[in-house]
């Protein structure tokens, strides 16, 4: 692995990557499901049976963390064991008994000059995604994207690069001995910062690229790239609890929302609430959020019902706090609620607490997010629980994907025609 060596010859080396890339996603297009599957299963085997090397090449990765300043909870993210190995294989088995998403008719039919028409599923093609210091996405990612007949250019962080190396090295064998192309699967060999400005220029060979990490990384690849990009900035999610919400329920799916996990891209962060219910949900929803130590800003129609909340800023409103704190605010009505979280959310994650399904009807409609969920939490807004198996992001993007980004998006669809002589006139 070269970390340093390749300044230099950058360009060069990002060009030769690239360029490889693409010939394996011309091969890739045509690849048998069954030798794709072939490969998830072998590389799972295989990674149980690498524990102890995996292992030792995480611990390098540990041992530097301090040098790279990581919290407590990323070093906990980048560490690997048996057990965390054993969830990564298993992610490949199960992407290898998803259906394959290449080659499935979209529609079809036949003109009355008797041309057939059909409208199939195809890969992207050539996949660059740059992703945080967490080893397991360095698998997720390879594997959806060669299911979905993609190649991939993998660039991870410097602080899991010796881990994602382990990883990618067994794919790599595992693929060599089942039939897929060489360079299909690729760890950016540097971690060279540049690296990532020469692969953006890169557009007439990379289809798309993905950034998944802070907000500065992605608006950086938003600005340079030359190709499409997948992103979302951050995860300003709401959850609105109306007139007619169960009190119970809303206390308890804000308290999941909220705190089962704070600091990911899917809980919530603002909370707003109908005035007519204000007085009794209030408070039960403070009690819950109080048990988890959570700081409250509110604005001062909420601050009456609360004890002990600050007053919230402008900036409350749209901010990701990704810990302890959230905002909250009182509306008069399920469309004030849903103009407040166009304005201030960042169309990710909202969600809304009733017993009206009409007042449900006008939130969906109104709420321009990639998932908008009814008495639910923020939280299910992810690839394996809706069932897409790994996701290789949630984009807040209309076009070309939204929302969790499976297999799925990862493709597109092409025109195939079929005729017997026939010529236009």
């Amino acid at each position: 692995m070269t970390s340093t060596n390749l300044t230099d010859d950058l360009p060069a080396y990002c060009l030769n990557t690239a360029e490889a890339a693409r010939a394996a996603s011309y091969q890739l297009a045509t690849l048998d499901t069954e030798v794709k599957n072939k490969w998830l299963v072998m590389s799972a085997e295989r990674l149980r049976q690498s524990v102890p090397a995996i292992i030792e090449a995480n611990k390098k990765d540990l041992a530097a963390a301090p040098d790279y300043g990581l919290t407590d909870a990323m070093i906990d993210r980048l560490r690997l064991d048996a057990d965390r190995v054993d969830a990564i294989a298993s992610g490949l088995t199960e992407i290898a008994a998803l259906p394959d998403p290449v080659g499935e008719v979209l529609d079809g039919f036949t003109r009355p000059g008797g041309l057939q028409i059909l409208k199939k599923r195809v890969p992207l093609g050539v996949v660059f995604f740059i992703y945080e210091s967490r080893p397991n996405v360095t698998a997720d990612a390879a594997a959806i994207c060669v299911k979905s007949g993609n190649a991939v250019i993998l660039r991870g962080g410097k602080e899991a690069i010796h881990s994602s190396k382990a990883i990618v090295d067994i794919l790599n064998q595992c693929g060599q001995e089942v039939g897929i192309p060489e360079g299909a699967v690729q760890l950016v060999a540097t971690t060279d910062r540049e690296a990532v400005g020469e692969f953006l220029k890169l557009n007439e060979l990379i289809d798309v690229t993905i950034p998944r990490g802070g907000e500065g990384l992605i608006r950086r690849v938003a600005k340079d790239a030359t190709m499409p990009v997948i992103k979302h900035y951050d995860g300003n999610c709401h959850v609105y609890v109306d007139a007619d919400a169960d009190v119970e329920m809303a206390a308890t799916i804000i308290e999941n929302a909220k705190c089962q996990r704070m600091g990911v891209c899917n809980a919530c962060e603002s909370l707003l609430i109908h005035k007519d219910i204000a007085a009794s949900a209030l408070p039960a929803i403070a009690e819950k959020l109080a048990s988890h130590s959570i700081e409250i800003v509110a604005d001062d129609a909420a601050m009456k019902h609360l004890t002990g909340a600050a007053k919230a800023t402008e900036a409350d409103w749209g901010s990701e706090y990704l810990g302890p704190k959230i905002s909250v605010a009182i509306v008069d009505s399920v469309q004030k609620a849903a103009e407040h979280i166009n304005r201030y959310g960042s169309h990710h994650t909202d969600a809304i607490v009733t017993g009206n399904m009409q007042a449900a009807e006008t939130f969906t409609s109104m709420v321009d997010s990639s998932a908008v969920m009814i008495n639910a939490s923020t939280r299910f807004n992810d690839g394996g629980v809706f069932g897409l198996g790994a996701e290789i992001g949630i984009s807040t993007d209309k076009f070309h994907a939204r929302g969790p980004c499976g297999m799925r998006e990862l493709t597109t669809y092409k025109y195939i025609v079929r005729g017997n002589g026939q010529i236009r006139h």
